[in-house]
């Protein structure tokens, strides 16, 4: 069974759920406990955390993910009209590699069951082990992790530096697209910049998303899995002082982005991950989860479209002729991709390109949008 290796909450923390206002998240989720495992019918998002920090720290340091736990249900919801479960913990195993399968059968299980799996870590490997249970679902898998850093394999490294190689370069090779949010150049070689360009991946730097968080919302649009690295946000504002991050995402635009996140009809999975599971860290992190269920609630199910009708068609003719559509119920946009041949029977049909108004307005105006240019490319090579 894909649950029998998961470690229910404990009675002390159930005792701190009791004694919250009855209107509080924690008074409304279903929680795993020594007696109980939660029914899975009906339910749109389940909580998982991960105890597992090997891929960051040679040495497993004890993990306690009970501070971010007490934040997170210590809110109050939205008029939201879903049920959350808490599956409690994935203990680590004898191996890293233990730990991998019992996360990879977990997710892959709840994604199946059309449940959105949010996993709390943990180091960021563990988005390896989040990609691999899409290996029997059947499709190309799209990955957009919010980072400072691109997490290439260098020499001698960790896991969670190296992570994305790994899912590059394994079997079966299901990473159809990878996008960057909020890289910081100089944490990253000219060497690995330019190979994100030449794999047509997709990568914007900090203060392009600083200055319009929107840029990034057809990227999660378009993705399966979403990892956020904790230090991807700067210190003032994520409480981390144990590893100083003077540069990065502030606390309203790390909520912005796991909104987007949550909102998009696409996104199976979520995870966040290289955190110190510190009371100072908690209170963010339970934001950034709150931030992701509220954008579930307001999911369109636009994505695959359904009925054409609540469309409008934009044709422009340049040297392509290119091809929008706009949502009347949202007035979001997508751009088609002419799939001249495909090379994986487990890639989708669906030539639709999520792209903003802008990209349309730079069309009109000659200019081809670079997100579907290497989308072309991905097609031909």
């Amino acid at each position: 069974m894909a649950f029998d290796f998961l470690q229910p909450l404990d009675n002390d923390f159930l005792e701190f759920v009791q004694g919250l206002s009855p209107q509080t998240l924690g008074r409304k989720v279903v929680f795993h406990t020594d007696t109980e495992f939660p029914n899975l019918e009906n339910v749109s998002i389940a909580i998982i955390g991960v105890l597992e920090n090997r891929g960051i720290d040679e040495v497993n340091k004890e993990i306690d993910l009970c501070h971010i736990r007490k934040e997170f249900y210590s809110l109050f919801p939205g008029n939201w009209q879903m049920q959350i479960v808490d599956l409690g913990d994935i203990v680590s195993g004898e191996s890293l590699e233990d730990t991998y399968y019992v996360l990879k059968t977990a997710v892959a299980e709840l994604i199946k069951s059309k449940i959105v799996p949010i996993v709390i870590g943990g180091s960021q490997d563990l988005t390896y082990a989040m990609y691999r249970a899409y290996d029997k679902l059947d499709q190309m898998v799209n990955v957009v992790t919010i980072d400072s850093k691109f997490d290439f394999a260098r020499e001698k490294s960790l896991e969670a530096h190296s992570y994305l190689t790994k899912m590059i370069v394994d079997e079966p090779n299901n990473l159809f697209n990878y996008s960057n949010i909020g890289f910081q150049t100089y944490f990253n070689s000219q060497e690995e910049i330019d190979l994100i360009e030449k794999l047509y991946f997709d990568a914007y730097r900090l203060g392009e998303v600083c200055n319009n968080s929107a840029i990034a919302e057809p990227v999660f649009r378009d993705a399966d899995l979403v990892s956020l690295d904790f230090l991807s946000i700067k210190s003032s504002d994520s409480g981390n002082f144990s590893t100083f991050v003077p540069n990065g995402f502030s606390g309203k635009e790390i909520c912005s982005l796991s909104r987007y996140a949550g909102i998009s009809d696409k996104v199976s999975s979520f995870g966040i991950f290289n955190h110190n599971y510190s009371k100072e860290e908690s209170v963010l992190i339970a934001q950034i989860i709150w931030y992701f269920a509220e954008g579930f609630h307001f999911r369109s199910n636009e994505y695959p479209f359904g009925l054409k009708d609540n469309y409008i068609k934009y044709i422009v003719t340049l040297e392509d002729e290119l091809i929008f559509y706009k949502s009347n119920i949202t007035e979001r946009w997508w751009i088609e991709i002419p799939f001249m041949s495909v090379s994986s029977n487990k890639l989708k049909k669906s030539t639709l390109l999520p792209c903003t108004h802008q990209d349309y307005l730079a069309s009109c105006a000659g200019e081809v949008p670079e997100r579907w240019w290497k989308a072309q490319r991905k097609n031909i090579i």
